[in-house]
């Protein structure tokens, strides 16, 4: 038989990270390693894209209202300051809770920009998923929604383009007339959409006594639900010693009925009387607000009430996000 003859390879040029372009996952890696995309740089790439960030609001000013808006209240907004001022042409940049059709971001005909938040994201770290969503809604055609995608692994987050030091200050509306700039005078598609939509948001309202707790309405009862930024554990330990002591509730018929997770942060809920309203529980919710800071104060171990009330809160956490 004859000899087969040596194989020879050219040699590949070798590539840094930076320069390694995304091709499909089974193809071969253009680093020149000889593997598959997704066994190579590939797996770095979707690591990136999927690691979960648990807090992805940390740093921004209001980090649990920002949660708040994500994830408990149907219809707000808050305007935003940029870090380096509004380019020419954007008079004005506008957080929305959501977004008609669910559009990531819109650029309005006047060239200001609407930024959705309650929408699904391609990758584990919202930061930076809106980040993204932003700089392109700045740079859009007046008059054109953006749509969504995923967000460079190296981008930019909010964190690194919104004014640390400017106010965070959400408005709660009753419906989404905000959508559009005359709702008034809205044509018939547009205003029966709007009337769906606003049939189907729950009532909320925003205490103006504390800090990122919102009162809402729903058909059997009301609740309230208090984004609060303390270590979880802490946080329960204090929940365990208030309500062993039968000092957790926010007066006559309501009760803490346990808590949620939600980007990082936890968010104790109350359930309210049908007849207590929002400003019916403005005072109770500032007077629970000094009892916690004291409870948080204590580091004493936890009874055997308290460590069974802790129990009970534990039982009944759910995870958002």
């Amino acid at each position: 038989m004859a000899k087969k003859r040596p194989q020879t390879k050219a040699k590949r040029p070798q590539l840094t990270d930076g320069e390694i372009p995304v091709v499909g996952a089974r193809e071969p890696c253009p680093c020149g390693s000889g593997r598959r995309y997704k066994a190579c740089h590939g797996r770095a790439a979707a690591h990136a894209v999927t690691e979960l960030v648990q807090r992805p609001f940390e740093g921004l000013p209001g980090e649990c209202d920002w949660v708040a808006l994500r994830e408990l209240v149907p219809a707000a907004t808050v305007g935003l300051t940029l870090r380096d001022g509004l380019p020419e042409g954007v008079p004005s940049v506008t957080l929305a809770t959501v977004l008609p059709m669910a559009w990531p971001a819109l650029r309005r005909d006047d060239g200001s920009v609407l930024l959705g938040l309650q929408n699904d994201t391609a990758s584990g770290d919202i930061s930076r998923d809106l980040a993204d969503t932003l700089l392109r809604a700045l740079e859009a055609e007046p008059g054109t929604p953006v749509q969504g995608r995923r967000a460079p692994t190296e981008g930019p987050r909010l964190q690194d383009l919104l004014d640390a030091d400017a106010p965070f200050e959400p408005v709660v509306h009753t419906g989404f007339e905000f959508w559009v700039p005359d709702a008034e005078n809205a044509t018939p598609e547009v205003a029966a959409s709007l009337e769906r939509a606003n049939a189907a948001a729950i009532p909320t309202v925003r205490l103006q006594g504390v800090e990122a707790a919102y009162w809402c309405e729903t058909p059997e009862k009301n609740h309230l639900r208090w984004v609060m930024p303390h270590p979880e554990e802490q946080l329960l330990d204090a929940l365990a010693r208030l309500h062993a002591a039968g000092r957790s509730n926010l007066g006559e018929g309501t009760r803490l009925v346990g808590s949620f997770r939600a980007h990082g942060l936890t968010v104790p809920v109350w359930d309210l009387p049908r007849e207590v309203g929002a400003q019916d529980v403005e005072k109770p919710a500032a007077e629970f607000a000094e009892r916690l800071a004291a409870a948080l104060a204590t580091d004493a171990p936890l009874t055997a009430d308290e460590r069974r009330a802790r129990g009970g809160l534990t039982n009944r956490q759910v995870t958002l996000s």
